[in-house]
């Protein structure tokens, strides 16, 4: 039995660090493993502008610990308003790594996202000619296409018109739920990514539902059948350099979370790689684990790999994680995978 893992330091294609006292609590819970993280831009009011990301970094920067090494790597959330030379010139100076689509209504803070897509086409092309990434929220929002479907729906009605329409953008996939989203990526040679959360490789919508509503397994995209997950679980363990982690890690105090109309998000910041150990470990791929944390995401942005390297442990006896994060503002419950992890992080 392998007793001990060492992988380069991971980085974090898709996270959520929120605002004032809340960013302040979790920050540090991403620091502790990873040195990047793609920072989503959906604050109130949300980040569209490159002073505006310029902003959102200082106060991130302000707010690391003493001595962390983590570079947030800043976004700028895509309006139908959005400048194209305000985005180039982000991208130009460094400050920007990607452009996020919302389709408007998908999710948390994204009332001013995207309706027209052909409003934000010279956005877009303007993208491609620089080489910036778009990531995506792969979801319709139309009142009649069931919750459960909305990532099907939009690859075919969305997300393929727009790669055929700008067949030079970058675009990444992100938190893909479904087996038709892990086929829509395997089909394209180049130019595609997706990111996988670590939550979906663990909860199927029975973990919602099933014996009483849990909303703290509640999340958007939401959880799908199982045989979703195990789509999701054999894409992000197989090797292939088009997968790459993205936590979509989505802190809420607990009175968002529990009540009548509860937030959507995990927050899994805190033991992720314990847990993402653990599902490689079951899936006999182990030694793929470095390539789904740490190899293929800075591949697909142009980065290099990381260079220090993290050892991860496995012990005894569970891991006792924190149930809890008290951000000042209200307690934030830590992801409960539902089962003994026996994979101790750093």
């Amino acid at each position: 039995m392998t007793v001990s893992l060492t992988i380069r330091r991971p980085d974090d294609w898709h996270l959520h660090l929120r605002d004032g006292a809340v960013l302040r609590a979790v920050l540090p819970e991403s620091t502790r493993h990873f040195a990047r993280a793609i920072i989503m831009p959906n604050l109130v009011p949300p980040v569209v502008t490159a002073a505006d990301a310029g902003a959102y970094r200082d106060r991130i920067l302000s707010a690391l610990p003493d001595g962390a090494a983590f570079e947030p790597l800043m976004t700028l959330y895509l309006t139908e308003d959005t400048d194209p030379d305000d985005v180039a010139a982000a991208h130009a100076s460094g400050l920007v790594r990607a452009v996020k689509l919302y389709p408007a209504g998908a999710t948390t803070n994204s009332a001013s996202g995207v309706r027209d897509f052909d409003k934000v086409r010279p956005v877009l092309e303007r993208m491609a000619e620089i080489g910036l990434p778009l990531c995506v929220h792969g979801e319709v929002t139309d009142a009649e296409i069931d919750i459960f479907d909305r990532e099907a729906v939009f690859i075919d009605r969305v997300l393929d018109p727009l790669r055929r329409a700008t067949p030079d953008l970058h675009v990444v996939m992100e938190h893909i739920t479904t087996a038709q989203g892990v086929q829509y990526a395997q089909s394209a040679e180049a130019g595609l990514g997706a990111t996988i959360t670590t939550h979906h490789l663990v909860i199927n919508r029975n973990h919602i539902l099933v014996g009483g509503i849990r909303p703290h397994y509640y999340c958007l995209p939401v959880a799908k059948r199982e045989e979703h997950r195990l789509a999701l679980r054999a894409a992000a363990t197989g090797g292939d350099s088009r997968f790459f982690l993205g936590t979509d890690s989505a802190p809420h105090v607990d009175p968002l979370k529990e009540t009548a109309c509860g937030c959507a998000g995990c927050f899994t910041a805190t033991n992720t790689l314990s847990i993402l150990a653990h599902v490689f470990e079951e899936e006999a791929a182990l030694d793929r684990l470095e390539g789904f944390t740490s190899l293929h995401g800075p591949a697909f942005y142009g980065l290099p790999a990381n260079t220090d390297r993290i050892t991860l442990t496995r012990t005894d006896t569970p891991v006792v994680f924190p149930a809890k994060i008290d951000s000042g503002d209200g307690a934030i419950t830590v992801f409960d995978p539902g089962y003994p992890v026996f994979w101790q992080a750093p």
